[in-house]
């Protein structure tokens, strides 16, 4: 599986670098959302800009387990790049209810520091 880790001090940012989201690069996928989290990370941001094809939202059930750590400690979950194949299966799988869908990765960036600075205004952290 191919994919890019981009770590910055409030987030870390992965893209996932194949033009398939298949069962066969989804396992992989989760556990680098383990081992994100495991590290300390609470927002994750997933760029799927570069994924053309999914067949089955069953693959895309991996989604919900970085969103479900993220959440877990107070962190965002934030999926972007999403094309309109992509969309579909989303929108068929529910998917959306849980997992926050944005259109960038500057959309995504912005959402995780208003969050934080909410989370400082209300003293939070």
């Amino acid at each position: 599986m191919k994919f890019s880790v981009d770590k910055h001090d409030k987030y870390v940012s992965l893209k996932l670098e194949e033009h398939k989201f298949t069962n066969d690069n989804a396992p992989g996928l989760k556990s680098e959302f383990y081992l994100l989290n495991a590290e300390g990370f609470q927002n994750i941001i997933v760029d799927l800009s570069y994924v053309t094809e999914c067949s089955d939202a069953q693959d895309l059930s991996c989604l919900l387990v970085g969103d479900r750590l993220c959440k877990s400690v107070g962190g965002l979950f934030i999926v972007t790049g999403i094309n309109d194949e992509l969309a579909s299966i989303i929108e068929l799988s529910n998917i959306f209810q849980s997992v926050t869908f944005v259109n960038t990765i500057d959309e995504a960036t912005d959402f995780i520091f208003m969050d934080e600075l909410e989370k400082e205004f209300r003293g939070a952290k």
